[in-house]
């Protein structure tokens, strides 16, 4: 296998992995726990999520094509929760992940040069693909952070559990 084909192969495992870290911290929490936000300037995990998921539409959509920050996308409105429960959260959230790990499952070793915008910036694939995966876990951390603090005691680790 070459490179650039075992690149995108652990890209997209990686990827995947994020979002699974993501549905296994906010299994641990209550609902109420979910829109919970320590201050008026924090974020809560849905609303984290809800940014995720905008920033995967706008970004992936029209991946080769459009610049990456959509004209219609409100990314200010990304930081204020209006969904009305869990269900509507994970809703968004599948929308976004759909639309992101469609685009990166159909890239190909050829297309990791080439050049896309994001942001009226120019990057290669492989540059946008790196700043999705620092942004990305930027905000993983964030999302399992406060999971694993609103449930304290009751935490199921998501890696290697201390002293084992």
């Amino acid at each position: 296998m070459s490179i650039g084909k075992e690149y995108i192969k652990v890209v997209n495992e990686r990827f995947t992995y994020m979002k699974k870290t993501v549905e296994d911290a906010i299994v641990q929490v209550n609902d109420e726990d979910l829109f919970w936000s320590a201050n008026g300037d924090s974020n809560s995990i849905a609303v984290i999520m809800k940014h995720m998921s905008g920033n995967m539409i706008s970004r992936w959509t029209d991946f080769f094509k459009t610049d990456g920050e959509k004209e219609n996308r409100n990314r200010d409105r990304e930081f204020i929760n209006d969904f009305s429960d869990r269900s509507d959260v994970l809703a968004y959230w599948e929308k976004g992940w759909n639309v992101f790990l469609s685009v990166l499952g159909d890239i190909e070793e050829q297309d990791l040069l080439k050049t896309v915008t994001i942001r009226q910036e120019e990057h290669t694939v492989l540059q946008a693909i790196e700043r999705q995966m620092y942004h990305y876990s930027y905000h993983v951390g964030q999302i399992v952070y406060i999971a694993k603090q609103l449930k304290s005691e009751g935490w199921k680790s998501l890696t290697i559990p201390r002293k084992k």
